[in-house]
């Protein structure tokens, strides 16, 4: 491909609104634009990078059995309703009526279209085991897209499931795509965590999600050095302290101006968080109001009070007029006289004597408050965040707290979907039986974001082998005044093209400074630069992108490696 011809444009500034290396890069060297919040078109070399990570997506899914199919975006709402998922979905599902008034959505996945097409095609057992995948464009109305491809409102992903006879063969199909998605994101060049993960809107028994650790992730993981243990701090239960047994005090009100805050108070009074109580407000989808209460040296964990809830439509944090209706007050709130709300207290607090709570008036708390003595939770179990250095449950060492940007996860769904709608296989016992389905996503944007978060540098993009747009960059210097380089470097391209394995040429008139700026801000493997010089020391410069390893090789070791895409001694590119 002649650069002179293809459709891109770099960029001589980093974009403003670019705080992650992989968008500022892929920005500056032409692999995408934006055309909206959350929105991009995909230039030539950024879909030639997206199909070389879908390739070997592709290659793994098919190595355990999958098959490749391809299901429609727009869904009849009809499919969603009779999921129930229509109702337990915010607005991240879009949906919009056609030209007859009928509701209709935009996929974010697709359970419920496989469901229906086994409810279709599935009768005997004999037709399980089976893997389907398909490769399609979701759109998800994020409320805060950044970061470029990491987070997006429409992106393609690869979404398989697996159907099954049996809760054993889930197992099995799990453990499938579990080891080939260390096998894909080893091949893309990242280092992947598998940690334990939150279900979601997915539901079903068991989750994971593969993380690759990342300051700018919007999960936090919570790993153990000693052993295997890795969560999703969302899900994550850790060891807490015992406190220290003292005898119930009586309530006494403490007047504490301005101590609007856990740190505010605690200073005021100079005693130590763990003697303090947090109350969070918040809301739930179908209307519930709720007082979290967790010692005030944690924080509330959402996604544990969601699942303790069982809140459809999930949580909002309760408005000011909502929280003064029940009986307290932001700032200096606690259960202490609420009424009308859900009241779900940490394991920890119902352990730890005699904390200061809000006493729901301005400027007041109260000293000696205890559970369930001074109130009476509707709940008790543990929905804190686990906290940096908090004992590991597997092995008590401390663990460490990480951010993480999710690359895929996998899902456990059992008969959830196909109980929904009557997708059963006749068994081998006459009777019939549900099918029993996993699901497991890969978004290719965001991999492409993350592999470029791991492979560069100062100067630009470092793509790994298996999914660079082009396997080389070919630059010539001087070939318009200089016809043995102009020859040289043609002939190479033409070489490339003629075997199959057609790398990027900039045959453009531009300075060397410009061409050798591109070279590595684009990121291609190896550079191979035709110059006078070159030639005069016996062939062309060679230049691994990623390590800077620069050598002169012989015009027959180059053709070698244009025709097989492997130098003497190495690798195959």
């Amino acid at each position: 491909m002649r650069l002179s011809e293809l459709f891109f444009a770099t960029l001589r500034d980093d974009p403003g609104e670019a705080e992650m290396a992989s968008h500022r890069l892929l920005l500056r060297a032409g692999y995408l634009r934006q055309l909206g919040s959350g929105i991009y078109s995909l230039l030539p070399l950024g879909k030639k990078v997206s199909d070389r990570v879908e390739q070997v997506i592709r290659e793994e899914i098919d190595a355990i059995g999958g098959q490749e199919m391809e299901m429609p975006v727009v869904h009849p709402a009809e499919v969603w309703k009779e999921s129930g998922r229509y109702f337990k979905i915010g607005p991240e599902l879009v949906r919009f009526k056609d030209r007859s008034e009928r509701d209709m959505v935009l996929a974010m996945t697709h359970e419920e279209v496989v469901a229906m097409l086994l409810r279709d095609l599935v009768q005997s057992y004999r037709q399980l085991p089976m893997i389907v995948y398909h490769f399609q464009t979701k759109f998800r109305d994020e409320p805060r897209s950044r970061g470029g491809l990491i987070r997006v409102r429409e992106f393609v992903m690869k979404d398989s499931y697996s159907c099954d006879l049996d809760d054993a063969g889930l197992d099995e199909s799990y453990r499938k795509h579990y080891a080939a998605y260390e096998k894909i994101f080893r091949r893309l060049g990242l280092e992947a965590i598998a940690v334990r993960s939150d279900v979601g809107i997915m539901g079903g028994t068991a989750a994971h999600e593969f993380m690759v650790l990342n300051d700018f992730g919007e999960d936090t993981l919570v790993l153990c050095d000693n052993c295997d243990f890795a969560d999703n701090q969302q899900i994550a239960g850790v060891g807490k302290p015992d406190p220290e047994p003292e005898g119930l005090l009586s309530m006494e009100d403490v007047e504490t101006p301005g101590a609007t805050t856990i740190e505010a108070l605690a200073t005021f009074l100079n005693i130590p968080k763990s003697k303090t109580a947090k109350a969070a407000f918040f809301v739930t989808g179908d209307g519930r109001f709720v007082v979290a209460i967790v010692r005030g040296d944690y924080d509330v964990n959402e996604t544990k009070l969601v699942n303790a809830l069982k809140a459809r439509g999930g949580l909002r944090p309760a408005q000011l007029e909502e929280i003064k209706g029940r009986g307290m007050e932001a700032g200096y709130g606690s259960p202490l006289g609420a009424r009308d709300a859900v009241i779900v207290v940490d394991d920890l607090v119902e352990r730890s004597p005699n904390l200061v709570a809000g006493a729901n008036r301005v400027g007041w708390h109260v000293r000696n408050v205890n559970v369930p003595r001074d109130y009476q939770p509707d709940m008790i179990l543990d929905i804190a965040n686990a906290r940096e250095g908090d004992p590991c449950p597997n092995c008590g060492s401390p663990v460490k707290l990480r951010k993480g940007i999710e690359v895929g996860n996998i899902f456990k769904l059992g008969t959830d979907f196909t109980n929904a709608f009557g997708s059963m296989y006749l068994g081998e016992d006459g009777e019939r039986h549900p099918i029993v389905m996993g699901s497991y996503g890969i978004g290719l944007g965001r991999n492409v974001a993350c592999i470029v978060e791991a492979h560069h540098d100062e100067k630009g993009i470092a793509w790994p082998d298996e999914v660079a747009p082009y396997p080389a960059h070919l630059v010539s210097i001087g070939a318009g005044r200089d016809e043995k380089v102009r020859e040289t470097a043609e002939r190479l391209h033409d070489l490339a093209k003629a075997a199959g394995r057609e790398i990027l040429y900039d045959d453009r008139d531009e300075s060397p400074g410009v061409k050798f700026t591109d070279a590595e801000l684009l990121g291609m493997p190896w550079t191979l630069t035709v110059s006078p010089r070159s030639l005069a020391a016996g062939g062309v410069e060679v230049t691994r992108r990623e390590s800077g390893e620069r050598r002169t090789a012989s015009i027959d070791e180059v053709e070698g490696f244009l025709r097989t895409g492997r130098f003497a001694g190495a690798a195959a590119a």
